[in-house]
């Protein structure tokens, strides 16, 4: 069975890194669901419009593409999600969002998800 990743902020842009992310880790054999309330697809996958729809129910990884104004508002529903790591990526990554992800008992990490895949962001 191959590992799952839900992509927060996923888009059908492709020079966004929220795109990017989804084609690396496609490219490295994960099951992704891209999570974006407004695209019903990106890179021929559905979309969800939130990560408590994602048909799975456990995730091993959660990718935040998201600011933290609208990051913060979804961390109840992130949480409500197991997933192994939830990863804040720069931009994403502010102390406030990193401090409620931890209060609410996820394992957060901050740093470039795709570059955790072993792919160059510029590269995808």
């Amino acid at each position: 069975m191959c590992p799952t990743i839900a992509v927060v902020g996923a888009s059908s842009d492709r020079s966004k890194y929220g795109n990017r992310c989804v084609r690396a880790y496609m490219r490295r054999g994960w099951q992704v669901f891209p999570v974006n309330p407004r695209a019903s697809t990106v890179e021929g996958l559905p979309t969800y419009p939130s990560v408590t729809d994602v048909p799975v129910a456990k995730l091993d990884r959660v990718s935040i593409y998201l600011p933290p104004r609208l990051a913060l508002p979804l961390l109840g529903d992130i949480a409500s999600k197991p997933a192994g790591e939830v990863w804040f990526n720069p931009g994403a990554d502010a102390p406030e969002v990193i401090k409620q992800a931890r209060d609410l008992g996820m394992n957060a990490v901050t740093g470039c998800s795709i570059v955790a895949v072993g792919e160059s962001p510029f590269g995808v």
